[in-house]
């Protein structure tokens, strides 16, 4: 399609990055004008199934009255990678346990296992 708009015109800019899981919730606070965009950039480029549905249902939901969300498609997204989190004892990982010694199976060394 030569209509289709340049992935830098859309109104989600990391659009091609997202799951559909996300799109759902993300593409709530978008205008008809909007949804229009994204449902013509998606059929001239993956032309998902699933997307191109979504897309469908919340354009044809936004033309018959349907509230727009407060949010905003720019914010954070949460299925986005925030890098790993460090606390502040020395920089380690918040989610980390304490180092654990590997299982002794089959460590011939290991009094404790049968041979």
């Amino acid at each position: 399609m030569a209509d289709a708009p340049h992935h830098d015109q859309l109104p989600l800019p990391d659009y091609d990055h997202l799951p559909v899981g996300p799109l759902e919730g993300r593409i709530r606070s978008i205008d008809g004008a909007g949804l229009e965009a994204l449902l013509a950039y998606e059929r001239a480029h993956a032309d998902r199934v699933q997307v191109v549905q979504l897309l469908e249902n919340r354009l044809e939901a936004v033309r018959g009255g349907a509230p727009l969300s407060g949010g905003s498609p720019l914010a954070n997204a949460p299925e986005a990678d925030p890098g790993p989190q460090t606390g502040a004892q020395g920089g380690a990982s918040l989610t980390e346990g304490p180092a654990m010694n590997p299982p002794s199976q089959g460590v011939p060394t290991n009094p404790a296992q049968p041979r």
